[in-house]
């Protein structure tokens, strides 16, 4: 299968990337650092790539979808996980500018990468399209309501993606449980030492993302084994 993934510089974009392509499967993705992205490209080469890639911006979003297309032709799965998260503080201490950039990765990076993908799969009739969103996009916690908004938003932007597509697709809101990132240390200090890392999450998710069809479209998922 072709797959494009969003944040593959760390955490579990890295590993979904690092499973799929061990498991025989082309991977296309992009992130924010440009040494990482340098760091895939050598040790994974074509047919796979990579590009270093703001997905807040859109002409560059664009650019890059339409090399990826080009090359690989329609994703056969699209996984948007690119996402911040804010420091945790009270919604009123928290900057402006913080609450933007989430907002801004978080809902309209994950505009951007579908509105780049989403027409040469509609065209085709197929492809599944997973948005992750987050524990927190179906219940809250204190200190993280700007991440919590983003993540109650891409379930809905899902869910409403999921009534527009034809059949044959399916669009997906993933919870991908609780797992030792760089994200959840924001919120959990060394606390999130005690959570299974990437690597083993990846393990369970990669099958699981592949197994996804129309059947589960605009059905909210979450991968077994965990969830908070």
């Amino acid at each position: 299968m072709n797959i494009v993934i969003t944040g593959v510089t760390r955490g579990l974009g890295r590993a979904l990337a690092e499973w799929y392509i061990a498991n025989g499967h082309t991977v296309a993705g992009c992130g924010r650092s440009g040494p990482a992205i340098f760091d895939f490209r050598f040790t994974h080469p074509e047919p796979h790539s990579f590009d270093a890639v703001d997905v807040t911006q859109q002409v560059k979003v664009q650019l890059w979808a339409e090399r990826v297309l080009g090359s690989l032709g329609p994703p056969d799965i699209l996984i948007n996980n690119a996402g911040l998260i804010n420091k945790p503080a009270p919604l009123w201490t928290v900057p402006a500018d913080e609450v933007s950039k989430v907002v801004g990765v978080n809902i309209l990076g994950v505009a951007n990468v579908i509105r780049s993908f989403a027409p040469a799969m509609v065209e085709r009739g197929k492809g599944v399209i997973v948005n992750l969103s987050s524990g927190w996009g179906r219940g809250v916690s204190s200190g993280v309501a700007p991440y919590c908004a983003t993540k109650w938003a891409v379930e809905g932007l899902t869910k409403a993606l999921a009534l527009e597509l034809p059949a044959g697709m399916a669009a997906v809101p993933l919870n991908p449980g609780v797992i030792d990132t760089d994200m959840l240390r924001t919120c959990f200090s060394d606390g999130a030492g005690s959570y299974p890392k990437a690597e083993e999450w990846a393990k369970r998710a990669g099958p699981y993302i592949l197994a996804l069809g129309p059947g589960d479209n605009g059905r909210s998922a979450s991968v077994d084994g965990f969830e908070a």
